[in-house]
């Protein structure tokens, strides 16, 4: 399928593949608009559903992962208009439906809802020319797709609030420490880092891969216990997948385990 606001293509040679999906606005440093937003749900729907791909990576230029909202085609609307038409919820959150893991890799700005987008995905690996804030505090408005709620959850109350109130930007090395990134790679080692870790992710079992997603997802937004409960029945079922016999029988020989489920 061709798209005018992404490029989503296929990487990898092994038996499962890494869909790869860029934002591609250049000029507007890829401002997510609502073609945008909705070719990018469509790509991560088709990834999902496509048994030969394992993991996906969602990335945007040198310049920018994405510089935030379409700022231009926000601001006419009033509240009515923007509560009628569905802002934002009806093209933002497809990417909370995908059950295969979604990797950013992020260079230059990650602002507003380039943060937010940013934060949606499983994991951030991040350049080390990577730029994160949320400034919508500048336009008289605030974060709409999360950011009051998931920068809080990555980098602690202080440090969300200071960046929600003052729109300052945290810079990679930063993000690091406070935990909103996985780790910081040289800029031009970006790519080869993010398509490395889909390529790990894409060996191993696919029940497994999608499991934990489920799980850690459900430790972050639910009560202790109940995450806990989940884990021991789903830990339980996997022993009846052939994945979790080769596994094991794999470890004991001590050889390489040749997983089969996607």
């Amino acid at each position: 399928m061709s798209y005018e606001c992404i490029i989503a293509e296929v990487r990898g040679d092994g038996e499962r593949k890494t869909g790869l999906i860029t934002l591609n606005r250049p000029k507007q440093l890829n401002a997510l608009n609502d073609q945008l937003m909705d070719e990018m749900g469509q790509a991560l729907l088709a990834f999902d559903a496509d048994d030969s791909i394992g993991c996906i990576v969602l990335t945007g230029s040198e310049r920018a992962f994405a510089a935030g909202a379409d700022i231009p085609t926000m601001a006419p609307h009033t509240f009515i208009s923007a509560f009628k038409s569905g802002l934002i919820s009806k093209n933002w959150e497809t990417i909370l439906l995908i059950r295969k893991p979604v990797i950013a890799a992020v260079a230059g700005f990650a602002l507003g809802g380039g943060c937010e987008l940013a934060m949606m995905c499983d994991f951030i690996i991040a350049a080390d020319t990577a730029k994160f804030g949320q400034p919508e505090i500048k336009l008289g408005i605030i974060p709409g797709a999360g950011g009051t709620q998931r920068l809080p959850r990555a980098v602690g109350k202080s440090r969300a609030m200071d960046m929600l109130l003052t729109a300052r930007m945290m810079d990679a090395a930063e993000a690091s420490t406070a935990g909103l990134v996985s780790r910081v790679v040289p800029a031009e080692k970006l790519m080869e880092e993010a398509l490395t870790a889909a390529e790990t992710i894409n060996g191993f079992s696919g029940p497994s891969v999608m499991l934990i997603k489920e799980l850690v997802n459900l430790a972050y937004q639910g009560p202790l216990k109940d995450g806990v409960a989940v884990e021991r029945r789903y830990f339980h079922a996997l022993f009846g997948t052939d994945d979790q016999r080769e596994g094991m029988d794999a470890f004991i020989n001590k050889r390489k385990p040749g997983f089969t489920q996607s």
